[in-house]
């Protein structure tokens, strides 16, 4: 397993692990995929790459990606602020529940301090199991409705 940055000619995949993204409880039956094609699910991807905080690592494994975590500034489920980028981050099933998702998290964590950011942010579901690995990362519950927490990590 490599982690490296999305290539320019890679864009599409985001649309894919948009998808992959979506919380689907245990029973629920998953939405069609054309659900990512709804605005407030766009912004994760449209036009990525134009902007200063958009930022993608990939999980590469035998020459196929399979996980990727992105951040842009966004109004998007997890936005705080015009000055936070906002993160999503995804596995192929298969993938996960291995230290895939947390390797990619913290290595974005690094690239975004790097880049001088101060803080990062992320909406998730509540039932979600990825929110201990956010926890163990440094993120904390900034805000919640009945279904998600915002989460806040400082850089």
């Amino acid at each position: 397993m490599i982690l490296r940055r999305l290539r320019d000619d890679e864009t599409d995949l985001l649309k894919d692990f948009l998808y992959e993204a979506l919380f689907i409880p245990e029973g629920v039956v998953p939405p069609p995929r054309d659900i990512i094609g709804k605005p407030e699910l766009k912004i994760y991807y449209e036009g990525f790459g134009e902007g200063s905080a958009d930022h993608c690592i990939v999980a590469e494994d035998d020459g196929e990606v399979v996980g990727a975590v992105w951040s842009r500034i966004m109004k998007d489920y997890g936005h705080v602020d015009d000055e936070t980028p906002s993160l999503a981050i995804s596995l192929y099933k298969e993938y996960r529940g291995h230290g895939t998702g947390t390797k990619l998290l913290t290595e974005m964590l690094a690239l975004l301090r790097e880049k001088g950011y101060k803080k990062v942010s992320l909406a998730v579901q509540k039932a979600n199991y990825a929110v201990r690995m956010y926890e163990k990362a440094g993120f904390e519950i900034a805000d919640e409705n009945d279904e998600e927490f915002i989460m806040i990590c400082t850089l």
